[in-house]
C-alpha cells in the first residue's frame, strides 16, 4: 500500500491526475479506514472537476478523521465549485478552527459569504423570475412517478427511485432489512450522500448533485423494514425536477411569482370574433330601404307638379 501511495502522490505532483485518483482507489481498497488516502484522492478528484467525488472523499476522510484540517478544506473547496457555498462555509469553518494559522480558510470563507450575499441579493430583488438554464426541446412532464440515476463508484447494490410534490421530492432505496445504524445520510445545499455499512458486506455508498437546492434543517429519513425513505424539501417549492440529479443539458423552469403590478395590468379589447346579430342589420336595411323610397317619390311628385 505504501508503494501504491508514493506512486499516486508522484503522479498528482506530475500532473497525472487520472492516473493519480487510480492509484489512490487501489490503496484505498488494502486499506478503507486511512482518512489521508481520501483526502488526498479529494484533491485529485478537484483537479479532475469530479467534484461530487470529490466531496464524498473529503466527507468520508472527515468522518474517520474529523480532526483532519485538510478535508475540511479540500470538500469546502469541492463545494464552492459546485456553487455550495453554504455547505463549503461550513466545512471551511470547521477547518479553520483546526488550523488556526493557515490563512486560506479566513480567505475561501470570506468568499462564501461574498457569493452568498449576492445571491440572496438577486432573491430578494427579482419579482419575477423565469430562469432556463439551458435549453431543451424536450418537454417534461409534471409531478409524476421517475426513476433517475446516481453516482455510484460501483455497480449499485440496490435499486432505488424517486417522485416529488410540489413541495418535496422522495427518494426510496430498496435496501430490506438493513439495520437503521448501518446508515448514513448526509444532506448538502444541492448534495444528497447516502452509505450503507452491513457488517461483512461490501459498503454501498453514492453521492450525487442533485437538480434543484433543498432545505437542509427540514430534510430527514427514515430507515424501514424493506426501504430507506429519504425526504427532501425543496428550496423552490412548485419547481418541477426533471431527473434527480444535476444536468446541464435539462432545462429549469422557475415558478414564476407575478407582482402586485403586473397582475393589475390595463386589460384591452378582445381579438376573439363578436356573435353577429342578423336580425337586427336587417331590420335596419329594411328602415334604410323606406328611406330611400320615400325620398324617391317625394322627388317624383315635386317633379311632376313643377
Amino acid at each position: 500500500m505504501a508503494d501504491l501511495e508514493k506512486k499516486a502522490k508522484e503522479a498528482f505532483i506530475d500532473d497525472h491526475f487520472e492516473l493519480a485518483v487510480d492509484l489512490y482507489t487501489q490503496a484505498i481498497a488494502l486499506n478503507p479506514t486511512n482518512p489521508d488516502l481520501l483526502a488526498d484522492r479529494a484533491q485529485a478528484n478537484i483537479k479532475l472537476n469530479s467534484l461530487t467525488e470529490a466531496v464524498a472523499d473529503a466527507s468520508k476522510a472527515i468522518e474517520l478523521d474529523p480532526s483532519m484540517a485538510k478535508a475540511h478544506l479540500r470538500k469546502g473547496i469541492a463545494c464552492m465549485k459546485l456553487e455550495e457555498y453554504q455547505t463549503a462555509k461550513a466545512a471551511l469553518e470547521a477547518g479553520a478552527s483546526l488550523a488556526t494559522e493557515e490563512s486560506r480558510f479566513a480567505n475561501l470563507i470570506k468568499e462564501c459569504d461574498e457569493r452568498i450575499a449576492e445571491e440572496t441579493g438577486e432573491t430578494k430583488n427579482q419579482a419575477v423570475e423565469a430562469s432556463v438554464n439551458t435549453l431543451s426541446l424536450k418537454e417534461e412532464p409534471e409531478d409524476i412517478s421517475c426513476q433517475a440515476p446516481m453516482v455510484t463508484p460501483s455497480k449499485s447494490k440496490y435499486r432505488h427511485e424517486f417522485y416529488q410534490k410540489p413541495e418535496e421530492v422522495v427518494v426510496t432505496i430498496f435496501a430490506k432489512g438493513i439495520p437503521a445504524d448501518s446508515v448514513t445520510v448526509d444532506f448538502g445545499e444541492q448534495i444528497l450522500s447516502v452509505r450503507i455499512n452491513v457488517p461483512g458486506e461490501d459498503a454501498y455508498y453514492f453521492q450525487t448533485r442533485l437538480f434543484g437546492k433543498i432545505i437542509l434543517d427540514k430534510c430527514k429519513f427514515n430507515v424501514l423494514s424493506t426501504k430507506v425513505e429519504i425526504r427532501l424539501t425543496k428550496a423552490e417549492p412548485g419547481l418541477h425536477w426533471a431527473s434527480l440529479e444535476y444536468k446541464k443539458e435539462t432545462a429549469v423552469v422557475k415558478r414564476i411569482t407575478v407582482s402586485s403590478e403586473i397582475a393589475h395590468r390595463p386589460t384591452y379589447p378582445s381579438s376573439k370574433p363578436k356573435r353577429v346579430d342578423w336580425d337586427k342589420i336587417e331590420a335596419e336595411v329594411k328602415k334604410e330601404v323606406i328611406f330611400v323610397d320615400s325620398a324617391l317619390m317625394f322627388c317624383a311628385h315635386f317633379i311632376t307638379e313643377a
